[in-house]
């Protein structure tokens, strides 16, 4: 089964959005734990589409596409912002030495690959495509 949602590029959508997976993932038959880490990641995923791939709210949609299979949820995050290579991005900063080392965000990317099992990143015709992919364990 597949099941697409397209929502404008604003952070009030978020939660539409997370519920939409969310359906998806229990329709996969995914357990709490696994729901949780879909969520957080696709919640990343289109907070860093807003932010830094469409530099602010209402510059442009973004479309979720889930596909359910028993016990696999594979989901695809489609925009049309500027594109994006994970190889540029910084490194995170994973283990501070201090507070003065610590800084708000840059863990986006670093989340989604700890809680999925596949993040893929593809940039064609215009637009930048994130597959994300749970099994339940």
């Amino acid at each position: 089964m597949v099941r697409t949602l397209t929502v404008p590029g604003r952070y009030d959508q978020l939660e539409a959005v997370c519920q939409f997976v969310t359906v998806a993932a229990e329709l996969a038959e995914l357990g709490e734990k696994e729901i949780a880490h879909c969520q957080l990641a696709v919640d990343e995923a289109c907070t860093n589409v807003i932010e830094h791939g469409y530099g602010g709210e209402n510059v442009g949609n973004i479309e979720v596409r889930c596909e359910v299979a028993p016990g696999i949820l594979t989901i695809t995050i489609h925009d049309s912002a500027r594109p994006f290579d994970p190889a540029h991005a910084p490194a995170p900063n994973v283990a501070p030495t201090s507070l003065d080392d610590l800084r708000i965000g840059g863990l986006g990317l670093h989340f989604m690959r700890q809680v999925m099992d596949e993040v893929q990143f593809s940039y064609e015709n215009g637009g930048n495509t994130l597959k994300l992919v749970k099994q339940k364990k």
